[in-house]
């Protein structure tokens, strides 16, 4: 078991490290193209959060493991809002100010509700998929519509177009963002590779599924992401970014992630699991996260260390259920 153990280590270094050198070239590149600012802010940095995922799900699907790849889409959904958004409150209380943001979280809702009636019948056909795919590229395509007709850039799109263009602007040359872009892109795609192979020998010689090692270890791995920018967002002071950077991403591995691994290789014996267990726990982690977001008008608006806490908690709990059911 030392060797995959291995492959998952290097293959999670490799996947962050990767994914950040593909954002950077592709900023740079849209930059010099004379892209704006905002749309690299929401488009490219938003797709780089969520590289990791769409990746080594598109890869889990290719070498025949559809329920590791649905198990990354909602084990990273569910380590996004509990885990991450926990750790993150406890860091600093996140204040949510921004509309977007509130607008977000009924639409993540809202899609949530359709994936499982997509997923009710044990399958994810290709059909469904199309229709999260399409869905995906009308969100992003309306999104940035919107944005641009309106000419209301939200505080959170400002900063993150504003640190996109401090960070990527002036310190590449177009020749060396197109090289990064390629090989950020090639070793993003073999390092998930490299994870998927790990994750799945030590599925096999433990005796468990594919979709528990999709639910926990490679959910977390590809959530790294996340992780890193939800706490230097609230650390600067961007709070909105913080919670935003999560519920996008969140969306993202809903339509784009499942979308991609059910095209490659539409799912026809769904592990029952999915839909007794991780479907619900997903959902009323969202649910949960609009109610502390919306309610309780004494603390509206913020997500408080107590609030924190409660989500932790909820994701030990989560994880206390997955390891039970492994025993039985």
């Amino acid at each position: 078991m030392t060797l995959p153990i291995l492959a998952i280590l290097l293959g999670f270094i490799l996947l962050v490290w990767s994914a950040d050198r593909f954002v950077e070239g592709a900023a740079v590149t849209a930059k010099y193209a004379g892209m704006p600012s905002l749309l690299i802010g929401m488009v490219i940095v938003g797709f780089g959060t969520s590289a990791p995922e769409m990746v080594v799900s598109a890869m889990a699907a290719l070498d025949g493991n559809p329920n590791l790849a649905i198990g990354n889409a909602l084990g990273s959904n569910i380590v996004n809002t509990g885990l991450i958004l926990g750790v993150t409150a406890l860091i600093a209380p996140i204040m949510v100010h921004s509309n977007i943001v509130r607008r977000q979280l009924p639409l993540l809702l809202g899609i949530g509700l359709i994936v499982g009636i997509m997923l009710l019948d044990g399958s994810l056909n290709t059909i469904d998929a199309w229709f999260l795919l399409i869905g995906f590229f009308t969100l992003i395509g309306w999104t940035i519509f919107k944005a641009v007709k309106d000419n209301n850039i939200s505080s959170d799109s400002h900063s993150v177009a504003s640190d996109v263009q401090h960070t990527f602007g002036h310190t590449m040359t177009l020749n060396r963002a197109l090289f990064w872009l390629v090989a950020g892109l090639g070793i993003l795609i073999l390092s998930s590779r490299l994870l998927v192979w790990g994750a799945v020998s030590i599925a096999q010689q433990l005796g468990v599924s594919d979709l528990i090692i999709g639910l926990t270890i490679v959910a977390i791995g590809t959530s790294l992401p996340e992780l890193a920018a939800s706490v230097i967002a609230v650390r600067k002071g961007e709070h909105d970014i913080a919670i935003g950077n999560v519920v996008g991403s969140n969306i993202f591995n809903l339509l784009a992630v499942l979308g991609i691994a059910g095209v490659i290789a539409p799912v026809t014996n769904l592990d029952p699991g999915i839909m007794a267990r991780d479907w619900p726990v997903m959902m009323a982690l969202t649910f949960g996260l609009s109610v502390m977001v919306y309610g309780f008008k004494s603390m509206q608006g913020q997500l408080s260390r107590v609030k924190g806490v409660l989500l932790l908690l909820a994701y030990v709990a989560y994880n206390v259920w997955l390891v039970m059911s492994v025993m039985k």
